[in-house]
C-alpha cells in the first residue's frame, strides 16, 4: 500500500517486438488500472538473458519497449516505468528467496520445460530459477495484485507460496499478491495458426501483427491469414481462424462478435480480412505517431529512465533492507 493505494506490478521482456496481442491483452489493461492503483511497470531485462542476446540489440529493444509503454498511454509521472536491471534489489532478493524455494516447486514449472525444449543447447540455472526472480520482482514492491493471464497463474502461485513460507518464519514481511484477471477480453491468436496465441517470438513473421507494422504490412498479413473453406463469417470454435479475426475486429472497434457477424453477413473472407486489417492499422496509428515523437526526444526518455529508477530503487530497497535484517545479515554502517 502506497499513499492509500494498492500496488500493482507487471512487466514485459525486452526481447522480440510487441504484438497486437501484447497491446490488447496487457498494455491496454494496464492503462485502465493507473488511476486506481500505484503502478510499477518494468522492462524485465534481467529475465531476458536466460536466452543468449546480442548486447547492442538488447539495449536497443529495452529502450524501445520503455518508450512503447509511454506511447501506449502510460504516464511516466504517475507510473513507475523502469528497467529491472537498474534496480539491483531484484537480483539480491532473488538470491534470498532461492533459499526459501524448493526444487520440487521449480521442477513443476511448465515454462522451464517449454524453454528447455526450445533451447536445448543452453539449459542454464537462470532459466531454472526464473520463477524466483519473478517472485522477487513482485514482492519487492509489496504488490497487492498482479495482472496475469491464465497461463501465468502458475508463476504467481509459486510467488505466493514463497512469500507465505518466508512470512511463516519471520512475520508479516511480504504482502501476499492476488491475481488480477480483469475483464475477460479477447485472446489474440496467431494469424497462421489460430490454435496458438500470437507471439512476439514466432519465427513466422506473417503470424503476428507488430505494433510498429505499417498499414501496408498489416493489410498484407491479414490477407494471408489462415481461415477455412466454409466461406461463412461465423463466430464458432469450428472456424478458429475466422473467430480470431472477429475477436481482433472487436478489440479494435468495440463491436461484439454478434455485431461483427451481422455487419459482414454475405461478405467474402477477402473483404473481411481487409476490413480487419484497416481497423488494426487505424488503432495503431496514434501509438506509432506518439512513439516516433518520443523516440526523437532523447532527453525526455533519459530523464524518465533516471527518475523512475530512483523511485523504484527507493521502494525496492525498503523491502530488501527489511528482509536482510530478518534473515540476520549485518546492519550497514552509515
Amino acid at each position: 500500500m502506497i499513499d492509500d493505494k494498492k500496488v500493482i506490478f507487471s512487466g514485459m521482456q525486452a526481447t522480440g517486438n510487441l504484438t497486437l496481442g501484447n497491446y490488447v491483452g496487457a498494455l491496454k489493461n494496464w492503462i485502465t488500472l493507473c488511476n486506481e492503483y500505484e503502478c510499477f511497470f518494468s522492462v524485465v531485462d534481467l529475465h531476458s538473458i536466460t536466452v543468449r542476446q546480442d548486447p547492442a540489440e538488447l539495449r536497443s529493444r529495452a529502450r524501445k519497449l520503455l518508450t512503447l509503454y509511454i506511447a501506449a498511454g502510460l504516464d511516466p509521472k504517475k507510473n513507475c516505468i523502469y528497467y529491472q536491471s537498474h534496480v539491483s534489489a531484484h537480483a539480491e532478493l532473488a538470491w534470498i528467496l532461492d533459499c526459501f524455494t524448493y526444487m520440487g516447486e521449480l521442477n513443476r514449472m511448465t515454462q522451464f520445460k517449454d524453454k528447455s525444449a526450445k533451447h536445448a543447447d543452453n539449459i542454464n540455472a537462470g532459466l531454472y530459477t526464473y520463477p524466483v526472480l519473478m517472485a522477487a520482482d513482485i514482492l519487492l514492491y509489496q504488490a497487492d495484485v498482479v495482472p496475469v493471464g491464465k497461463d501465468q497463474l502458475q508463476h504467481l502461485e509459486i510467488t505466493r507460496d514463497i512469500a507465505q513460507r518466508f512470512n511463516a518464519v519471520y512475520g508479516d514481511v511480504f504482502t501476499i499478491p492476488e491475481p488480477y484477471l480483469g475483464k475477460a477480453g479477447a485472446k489474440i491468436m496467431s494469424l497462421q495458426d489460430p490454435t496458438k496465441k500470437m507471439s512476439k517470438s514466432d519465427e513466422n513473421l506473417n503470424a503476428s501483427i507488430y505494433l510498429m507494422d505499417d498499414k501496408d504490412t498489416i493489410i498484407r498479413k491479414f490477407k494471408r491469414a489462415v481461415t477455412d473453406s466454409e466461406g461463412m463469417i461465423q463466430y464458432r470454435d469450428e472456424q478458429p481462424g475466422i473467430k480470431n479475426l472477429i475477436d481482433i475486429y472487436g478489440a479494435c472497434t468495440g463491436k461484439t462478435p454478434e455485431e461483427t457477424v451481422k455487419e459482414f453477413d454475405g461478405k467474402g473472407y477477402g473483404d473481411f480480412k481487409i476490413a480487419v486489417g484497416e481497423a488494426v492499422a487505424e488503432l495503431l496509428v496514434p501509438l506509432q505517431d506518439r512513439f516516433h515523437e518520443l523516440e526523437k526526444d532523447k532527453a525526455f526518455i533519459d530523464s524518465i529512465i533516471k527518475d523512475n529508477a530512483e523511485k523504484a530503487n527507493y521502494y525496492a530497497t525498503k523491502t530488501l533492507r527489511k528482509v536482510q535484517k530478518k534473515v540476520g545479515f549485518p546492519e550497514r554502517i552509515r
